[in-house]
């Protein structure tokens, strides 16, 4: 009995979800019952019920507090549009209407909150700051994303996704995970060279009460797939995105969005509206100081003025699609299963003297993992063995925890005699400090001997650079 209520509630959550992105699409139009019910495959009167019990709302409230808090966002962020030609676009009869309607989530007029819009609203559960307050910290946020990210702007390729929604906190997304992980091997469907965690937000949690927040956890998948029960495929769209890389601790990735945002905003781009969703590159259990390496992607309209960056590890498809160039190079799973091979020397040999990163795997072109000491640990240092798919080659290089780190020690290392390692140019432009080719045609036949060579070169390096350091 209890499995096939389980069934049952599973195949309404199903149908409801198409309901929801049907609606969130198409906020601007005619949004009817008898519409609704239809996409859903219920009678409008089973439908109602139905909508009722998954959303803890009405229809009729669901459809207005969403078109409410799309106008509020506008708002937020700026825009040209009057009120009342937002109020006619989202279905609303007359601007004094939409005003009552909205000043009865948010506690004021609509041309209070476009005025005064980043003054937070205990109606939504946000500690206020007054606008004075805001501008004053945005510098501090600036230089806060100048030592923790790096920002590109680029056209992200269209990302098939399997997901799970839920409404409300996000205290339960690390079961959510578990399951689409469980689902995912027992299906075969996740990508086994590129695989990505991606959280998607569909509200904006500074105007939708927490309670009330729709996120959606989701896996990259190599094949289409279709919904099982609260499981459905989710595709973002192809488009242009603020993306930023970001190394930090779970209680900073708030910080992140509302510092990105900001930076959005003073470098003159407008958002699109879209899903806002964070793609994770790592584990964070198994990061030495438990950090995400994470990247927070915005959805921006593009412009005359839009200048494109080369995009950074963000897109997701598949290592299959090779370069002519490319046709004779080491295939994908041995070259990582060599790195893997390679940390787990380093770490059996020098087990009493480094600790050892995990394989980095994100990217096409190329993997690396750590090694530090806990000198250097306390100095936030570490060296970087890398290994570079395309040519192949293999490099050592010198890095920080994050771009403050690295910046003090580049000067240190610019601004002296140093000769007998590459110094970057620019610290803006890169992750390390000093680099070093260790093998440029590496021998993946005599895997031996290849692991001796880059043994002896690193052991070099990490010696020469680490007593210079640890005076």
């Amino acid at each position: 009995m209890e499995e096939a209520l389980n069934k049952t509630r599973q195949e309404y959550i199903k149908r409801i979800n198409v309901v929801l992105d049907f609606i969130e699409r198409n906020l601007d139009s005619h949004l009817s019952l008898e519409q609704l019910s239809q996409k859903a495959h219920y009678s409008s009167y089973h439908f109602h019920r139905v909508f009722s019990t998954i959303t803890g709302e009405s229809l009729n409230q669901y459809v207005t507090r969403k078109r409410v808090e799309r106008i509020a966002s506008i708002l937020l962020i700026g825009s040209t549009k009057s009120i009342k030609e937002l109020a006619y676009k989202y279905g609303f009869n007359s601007e004094s209407s939409f005003s009552r309607t909205f000043k009865k989530y948010y506690g004021m007029s609509p041309s209070q909150f476009k005025s005064d819009g980043k003054n937070t609203l205990s109606k939504i559960g946000i500690d206020p700051f007054s606008t004075e307050k805001y501008i004053c910290s945005i510098e501090n946020s600036i230089k806060w994303l100048d030592m923790n990210a790096q920002i590109v702007v680029t056209e992200l390729q269209e990302i098939k996704l399997a997901g799970i929604m839920h409404i409300g906190g996000f205290n339960k997304i690390s079961d959510l995970y578990k399951r689409l992980m469980a689902w995912g091997h027992k299906k075969k469907v996740l990508t086994s060279i590129d695989f990505k965690a991606v959280t998607i937000y569909h509200d904006n949690p500074n105007v939708t009460h927490l309670s009330k927040v729709r996120h959606s956890a989701c896996v990259t998948i190599n094949q289409d797939i279709q919904a099982e029960g609260d499981i459905r495929p989710i595709t973002i769209q192809k488009g242009i995105y603020a993306v930023g890389r970001f190394e930090i601790k779970a209680s900073n990735i708030s910080r992140s969005w509302k510092n990105f945002c900001i930076w959005v905003m003073e470098n003159g781009y407008e958002f699109r509206d879209g899903d806002y969703f964070e793609i994770y590159h790592n584990d964070h259990n198994t990061h030495p100081e438990k950090k995400f390496i994470l990247d927070i992607c915005i959805p921006l309209e593009k412009t005359k003025n839009s200048k494109l960056d080369k995009t950074i590890n963000v897109n997701l498809k598949s290592y299959k699609k090779k370069s002519p160039q490319c046709e004779e190079q080491v295939d994908y799973h041995d070259l990582i299963n060599y790195m893997k091979e390679l940390r787990a020397y380093f770490i059996k040999e020098y087990e009493s003297y480094f600790k050892g990163g995990n394989v980095y795997q994100g990217n096409s072109d190329y993997s690396y993992f750590s090694l530090t000491t806990e000198e250097l640990k306390k100095q936030k240092l570490k060296f970087v063995i890398i290994l570079n798919h395309k040519q192949p080659s293999f490099s050592i290089c010198l890095s920080g925890q994050n771009k403050r780190i690295r910046k003090k020690y580049w000067k240190i290392f610019k601004g002296g005699d140093w000769n007998t390692y590459h110094v970057v140019e620019s610290i803006d432009d890169s992750l390390f400090i000093i680099d070093h080719t260790i093998v440029e045609k590496p021998d993946f036949g005599n895997r031996k001997t290849l692991t001796k060579q880059i043994e002896s070169e690193s052991l070099k390096f990490i010696n020469e650079l680490t007593e210079i350091l640890v005076l």
